[in-house]
């Protein structure tokens, strides 16, 4: 039985389109380095322009509405442009892609125009700002005030862990503005206390500090004493901001899941054992080494097709109700368990980093054992993604439904 994924001519003939113009467009000193580390000004500068070049061939954002900038594309679409980018090591959006779906769902058409657009033509970038220095995961538990003055709005509070590029001296500056909440009514209960604001960068009262961590120094603190915000940068209602903030969420935590899901450590970790040599024999021979990555290589499987799964009804806008929790959980999970499992292989070999000339794969294990320290709080804690998906099964105390994406508002609407 043949498994193979097969394409159209016109499929193909699409993906030939997509190599020539990264064979004609992108020197190999401009690819995304290893290290996110060794990410460059000048390679910046190179993207922020070759972005706007793919945002109007329709490969920036190639599933979002042709009108706002999108590409207008299909899944299938989708899913080659992702397979060639991640095998070409090409540079993605600087801009928070998680913004898009809030801004279909909740902002006006002006404000459509306003921020959708020029996100979606990679010519502005925004940033999310949600986490706090006392909350963490916790994210309804928001401390930044937001009191009305005029028509306007002023913002105070702190944000820890904002992740983006560029750095802060690059040029151009950037980002153009951090999305996320802040309190807007101190006397209403929990979940209806809220504002989502999209915060023009720069701002008087605003600082962005760069935070140098385990995985590189693409996260930052945020500081803001009574930044003024313009009125119609409020997405929403002035008490709707954790809904708005939901739609972003249903997104970030699984529930758009994945057109071409990759795991280039477990494919690494795969060459590893057929290629290296140990007292004359290949790692992979050891029988120990073959049953640690052969449960690498299902567990990556396994989350492909959760990934995938999500994918399709998505775009299809079929009721997505616990399936995009499913892939977030496993994913958080498994690749913890696979940075375990590449050290049981490759033992001090995963540690050596891109500076080692002896070290495998270029170094991308050890950046991908810094990357997994972590991952258990990126996007919200594992905790948190096990009760959510607990009350979507409908073994909780609680129950939750699904919030509103541009999908399930799209298929309740007939369009």
């Amino acid at each position: 039985m043949d498994f193979a994924i097969s394409y159209t001519k016109e499929q193909d003939q699409f993906r030939q389109e997509i190599r020539d113009w990264i064979a004609e467009n992108v020197p190999e000193d401009m690819k995304e380095p290893i290290d996110g580390r060794d990410f460059t000004e000048g390679q910046y500068r190179f993207w922020r322009e070759k972005h706007k070049e793919l945002a109007a061939k329709g490969w920036l954002y190639p599933t979002q509405p042709k009108e706002y900038g999108g590409g207008g594309l299909n899944g299938e679409h989708e899913t080659i442009i992702l397979e060639e980018f991640d095998r070409a090591r090409v540079v993605r959006s600087f801009s928070g892609a998680l913004v898009i779906p809030p801004l279909l769902v909740w902002g006006t058409e002006e404000q459509k125009q306003k921020f959708l657009v020029p996100f979606l033509t990679g010519e502005k970038a925004t940033w999310q700002r949600l986490t706090e220095p006392q909350s963490g995961a916790d994210l309804a538990n928001v401390q930044a005030k937001a009191v009305r003055d005029g028509d306007d709005w002023l913002l105070s509070g702190q944000n820890v862990f904002i992740s983006g590029r560029p750095r802060p001296e690059w040029t151009p500056s950037g980002p153009n503005y951090l999305h996320g909440m802040a309190v807007t009514d101190t006397d209403a209960p929990r979940h209806r206390n809220l504002g989502f604001f999209l915060v023009p960068v720069p701002s008087p009262g605003l600082e962005i500090r760069e935070m140098n961590l385990l995985p590189g120094h693409d996260q930052h603190a945020v500081f803001m004493d009574n930044v003024r915000v313009p009125g119609d940068h409020l997405i929403g209602g002035d008490h709707q901001g954790w809904q708005v903030f939901q739609t972003l969420g249903e997104v970030e935590h699984g529930g758009g899941g994945s057109a071409f899901p990759s795991d280039e450590a477990v494919d690494n970790l795969i060459a590893y054992n057929q290629q290296t040599k140990l007292r004359g024999s290949s790692v992979g021979s050891d029988p120990l080494a073959q049953q640690v990555t052969m449960n690498a290589y299902i567990d990556a499987h396994v989350d492909g097709l959760f990934a995938k799964r999500t994918y399709w009804m998505y775009e299809n806008r079929k009721d997505i109700v616990f399936e995009g929790n499913v892939a977030n959980v496993h994913n958080r999970d498994y690749e913890c368990r696979n940075a375990i499992r590449m050290r049981e292989v490759m033992g001090m070999y995963s540690l050596l980093d891109v500076q080692e000339p002896g070290a495998p794969h270029g170094g991308a294990q050890e950046v991908y054992q810094r990357d997994k320290a972590g991952q258990r709080h990126a996007g919200g804690s594992t905790n948190i993604a096990r009760v959510i998906l607990a009350r979507r099964l409908g073994i909780s105390r609680t129950q939750e439904r699904p919030a509103p994406t541009p999908s399930s508002t799209a298929a309740n609407s007939g369009s």
